[in-house]
């Protein structure tokens, strides 16, 4: 089996169906740590769409104990849904992981000044080896891919 087989079979096991392979070419041919990409950002989505496909549970959670359990209760009281507060819920937690993932390519947002900022320290995430060795990649410009990956369906 050759590594561009191999890694078109990851991407399809992490569900890139019509896309895997040009995804494992990209990591193939251009270097490019796609299947950690991938991979990092199949995960936010996932935890993002929950917001809406688990409302039921977390609206009920919330409203047994929560901070929130008020504003869920007149929310409902006014006639919205779980389905609504959780559609709601997940545009919100969708917009927050662009910004997490915008952050972590550009820390300076500009609200600082310009001899403060260039004093701070950035950040990056690396790309690690199934033995959690550093292979000496990073993942740089997710929050680029993130719309690109956005699952289709009820809660996407």
């Amino acid at each position: 089996m050759t590594e561009l087989d191999r890694l078109t079979a990851l991407f399809t096991a992490l569900g890139a169906d019509g896309d895997a392979r040009d995804w494992a070419e990209s990591e193939v041919y251009e270097g490019l740590p796609q299947l950690a990409r991938y991979r990092l950002l199949r995960t936010v989505w996932q935890d993002v769409d929950a917001w809406a496909t688990a409302a039921g549970k977390w609206v009920a959670a919330y409203r047994a104990d929560g901070t929130a359990a008020d504003a869920v209760d007149r929310a409902l009281d006014a006639g919205l849904t779980p389905e609504d507060l959780g559609a709601l819920a997940r545009e919100v937690a969708r917009e927050t992981a662009f910004g997490v993932l915008y952050a972590l390519a550009d820390p300076a947002d500009g609200s600082l000044p310009a001899e403060v900022e260039e004093q701070l320290p950035r950040w990056r995430i690396a790309e690690l080896t199934p033995a959690g060795e550093p292979t000496g990649r990073h993942l740089d410009a997710l929050h680029e891919d993130f719309a690109e990956l956005e699952p289709k369906g009820v809660a996407g």
